[in-house]
């Protein structure tokens, strides 16, 4: 019996940093992967009960996040870390093969986001005050 070892191997970062302006995470793998993920699909794609629900018609779509940042990574064990946002949402744990995800599929997320906001008229956007 064979079996594939990339298929099973945990992927593990080498590397977590927030970039100075807080507006992406910067997240490299022993893989030799680099990804620089930016807040906003961060906070819109939060592994949090809050954004996912707990099952995928419970999922909500978060609008109105285009400018906002991460305030504090905070560790979670060996497998995840914590993200604290500007808009105070700091529920989600992104274990190591969530960030890996999202940074190998990011193009086809950050596409999927624009057409499921433009669908339901909303925006990245926040809302005017005044």
């Amino acid at each position: 019996m064979s079996t594939d070892s990339s298929a099973t191997a945990k992927s593990w970062p080498t590397e977590l940093r927030l970039r100075k302006d807080r507006a992406a995470l910067k997240v490299a793998f022993d893989t030799g992967e680099t990804f620089e993920l930016p807040a906003e699909l961060l906070r819109v794609r939060s592994p949090s009960a809050e954004v996912q629900g707990h099952s995928a018609a419970e999922r909500k779509l978060v609008a109105g996040k285009r400018n906002v940042t991460i305030l504090e990574v905070q560790p979670v064990g060996n497998y995840a870390v914590r993200l604290g946002f500007d808009d105070m949402h700091e529920t989600g744990i992104y274990s190591w093969d969530y960030l890996l995800d999202c940074g190998r599929n990011l193009a086809r997320y950050q596409a999927e986001y624009a057409a499921e906001l433009e669908a339901k008229g909303l925006s990245r956007d926040p809302p005017k005050r005044g």
